[in-house]
């Protein structure tokens, strides 16, 4: 009997455990995509995320359209968001990180504010569960005893796509190369006649589609709220620097250390360790390794 529970309990944590850092990746690759090719913290990333969420719950009940169709409505407008943000704002503010960082941030607040207005995080007396995505499939499945609803199954196929998809594009297509190029070394690259600023441009509105595309995958599993947002970039954050800033490979281990870290703390300890899990694996990668897991910054040791 005692055998057969840990079993189950193993499973449980290897199943929620990988749904769990698939999420996290899901937040992250956006984020990780732009700050690599670009140096820029976009700290939009959250609540382009939200309001993915939200126009496309409002094409879907308002505008009554095909759910898929204002899936590719709802990433259209947050890709030419990504760009625009760029070309009105951040291109005016390259080099300095402390103005990227608050001018970014800022067109966030504005955008979840916005969104507040609507109704969106309890204004207007409507609360979290009137703003939700439809499941792309209503069932749920067992695996090893363990019940788990399909919409997880497909965040886990949908991340493991979107990592293979970027993989390939930045591979084996020219403007992904290009983006290779100016995020290995930008100045070697503009001698070559590559635009920074056109590629700065492109990861932007990339990173915001995949953020969108991080909504419609994973907000089924709950409410489209603007404190979401806030979250969101927190954990994007917490994965960019624990796996290495600019560093996708390290963006996806750190994804999966989160993850299990977190499922196995609350597991044992209950849901109120999550962020304790979170903060702290943040302060010890600062202390041991503060280029993370796979960073290629200087060490601390290096600089002085």
């Amino acid at each position: 009997m005692r055998l057969a529970l840990c079993v189950f309990l193993i499973m449980d944590i290897l199943i929620y455990g990988t749904v769990n850092s698939i999420i996290f990746a899901l937040v992250a690759v956006g984020f990780t995509l732009v700050y690599g090719v670009s140096r820029l913290p976009n700290f939009a990333h959250g609540a382009l995320y939200v309001l993915v969420g939200f126009l496309t719950w409002s094409l879907v009940n308002d505008f009554k359209l095909f759910y898929p169709l204002s899936i590719l409505i709802s990433l259209g407008i947050s890709a030419f968001l990504g760009a625009l943000i760029y070309r009105l704002v951040l291109i005016r503010l390259r080099g300095m990180a402390t103005s990227e960082i608050i001018a970014s941030f800022a067109v966030g607040l504005i955008i979840l504010e916005g969104l507040r207005l609507q109704g969106i995080g309890g204004f207007k007396g409507f609360i979290g569960p009137f703003y939700v995505l439809p499941s792309f499939i209503d069932a749920k499945i067992r695996i090893a005893e363990v019940l788990i609803d399909a919409q997880r199954l497909i965040v886990i196929f949908g991340g493991l796509a979107v990592v293979v998809s970027i993989w390939l594009f930045t591979h084996y297509t020219k403007t992904g190369l290009s983006l290779r190029a100016i995020a290995q070394d930008e100045q070697a690259a503009m001698m070559l006649g590559i635009d920074s600023d056109r590629a700065a441009v492109i990861s932007l509105s990339i990173g915001s589609a995949l953020a969108g595309l991080a909504a419609v995958i994973i907000l089924p599993l709950g409410n489209v709220t603007a404190e979401a947002g806030y979250r969101i970039l927190i954990h994007a954050l917490a994965v960019c620097i624990i796996g290495g800033l600019g560093s996708w490979a390290g963006a996806v281990l750190a994804s999966f250390v989160l993850g299990f870290a977190m499922i196995i703390s609350t597991a044992l300890f209950g849901s109120v360790w999550e962020s304790v899990v979170l903060v702290g694996a943040i302060i010890l990668i600062l202390i041991f390794k503060p280029s993370g897991l796979l960073g290629k910054q200087k060490e601390l040791e290096e600089r002085v």
